[in-house]
């Protein structure tokens, strides 16, 4: 009995998942074609950036303090060419501030404060690029769906006077188009924020790393320099 339920399961749920794509399949043809395809669109493209955007920021972090602990090492020992070799060879725009500003050592630190600075918001548009198309896709998908709607109320309105007659049946499918294409364009909206808001997180995340170990390196440097 048990074996037959164990085999059963798999059956049951491969069953229900080609019933919910089915269904998806069929709404997604009822809501009409065209404005379903571009949102849909939205979502792929969408999609696309945001993957793009979260694997580039999970390459980007690093264990900071670790890191800053070894420029610190370096540094003491007098080792600065293996300091900057240690940036150069970390991934990440924290090892990035870090070798540029130890490219500048021998210059004030007022120079080096604000060569980090300009440097950190060269890494910043890079932490952000492609996250305006993120937005513009949630922002299109359920203006698309509102689209879908008045176009779906007009062909409402085209049946009834193609008919002559106010009818539940002729009202129908006019408003299962608005209806569907709402739907659709709002879980898209959806699904693209929450990824969004995900990589808003990292960047959060990497920019305080950033202005924490350009606070660290400032100190290491000025401890550097005031022993000399």
């Amino acid at each position: 009995m048990f074996t037959m339920l164990a085999m059963a399961l798999p059956l049951m749920a491969q069953e229900e998942e080609m019933g919910l794509h089915q269904t998806l399949r069929d709404k997604f043809i009822e809501g009409n074609t065209g404005f379903m395809s571009l949102v849909a669109a939205a979502l792929i493209i969408g999609l696309a950036f945001c993957i793009e955007r979260i694997i580039y920021l999970s390459l980007s972090e690093i264990n900071a303090k670790r890191l800053m602990n070894d420029i610190a090492e370096k540094v003491e020992r007098g080792d600065v060419d293996g300091a900057r070799e240690l940036c150069r060879n970390t991934r990440g725009p924290v090892a990035s501030i870090c070798y540029q500003g130890l490219l500048r050592i021998n210059d004030d630190l007022a120079s080096i404060e604000r060569s980090i600075q300009s440097y950190g918001s060269v890494q910043i548009a890079k932490l952000e690029k492609g996250c305006s198309w993120i937005t513009l896709a949630i922002a299109i998908a359920p203006s698309l769906g509102f689209l879908g709607t008045v176009i779906g109320m007009v062909m409402s309105f085209d049946n009834i006077e193609y008919a002559g007659d106010i009818s539940p049946s002729i009202v129908a499918g006019g408003m299962k188009v608005a209806l569907i294409t709402t739907i659709f364009g709002i879980i898209v909206a959806l699904i693209l924020q929450l990824f969004y808001n995900y990589i808003l997180s990292k960047i959060s995340h990497l920019t305080a790393q950033m202005e924490e170990s350009a606070i660290a390196l400032l100190d290491i440097l000025g401890k550097k320099k005031s022993e000399e």
